[in-house]
């Protein structure tokens, strides 16, 4: 009976300290408080505008990368809502079209909408960076499942975004995406 108290005590701790290594040191962990004070100062109207193009990879579930991509981007905004035409060609041939629409509210909160965003994404600007959460659906051919999306863009002193975004199952992180964003060169 001893034995199992101090397995059971033992298991507590671990699940806790998991939890808070989770919580506190990893990529979710992250808010967007731990930003505020970033410089230079993200704005989505003025970063994410115009003609862009995003260079990316996507890892699987193992840490491998799966696929990597090219895409354009056309983003015009009209007072405080915005839409981001998309095109993406992936290494495998395959194309993608999405377009977003972003709505500003205040204090730097956003939403934002896709065909394949069920629901509304919730953002919010702080400092140097950009954090979004919504859920996306993959297309049928390679499931049609619903995924939690964490996605965080980081903006670099020359105007360069960094993007990283996770896609989670359950709670369990199935694939991560690391990109690049910049002003097309004309």
């Amino acid at each position: 009976m001893e034995a199992f108290l101090w397995f059971m005590i033992g298991l507590c701790i671990a699940v806790s300290l998991v939890f808070m290594r989770r919580r506190y040191a990893e990529f979710p962990g992250q808010t967007p408080q731990d930003y505020d004070d970033g410089f230079p100062a993200f704005s989505l109207k003025e970063h994410l505008n115009g003609e862009m193009i995003c260079e990316g990879i996507i890892f699987g579930p193992m840490g491998r990368m799966t696929s990597s991509f090219v895409a354009d981007f056309n983003i015009t905004w009209d007072g405080d809502t915005g839409v981001m035409a998309e095109e993406f060609r992936y290494n495998d041939g395959s194309t993608q079209l999405r377009q977003w629409t972003i709505t500003m509210g205040e204090d730097g909160h956003f939403t934002a909408a896709a065909p394949d965003v069920p629901g509304k994404g919730r953002g919010v600007q702080a400092g140097s960076a950009v954090q979004m959460r919504y859920k996306i659906k993959l297309p049928e051919d390679v499931g049609g499942h619903v995924l939690n999306t964490v996605d965080w863009m980081y903006l670099t002193p020359d105007g360069t975004i960094v993007n990283r975004s996770q896609f989670r199952k359950f709670g369990f992180k199935v694939a991560e995406l690391v990109a690049t964003i910049r002003p097309k060169e004309m």
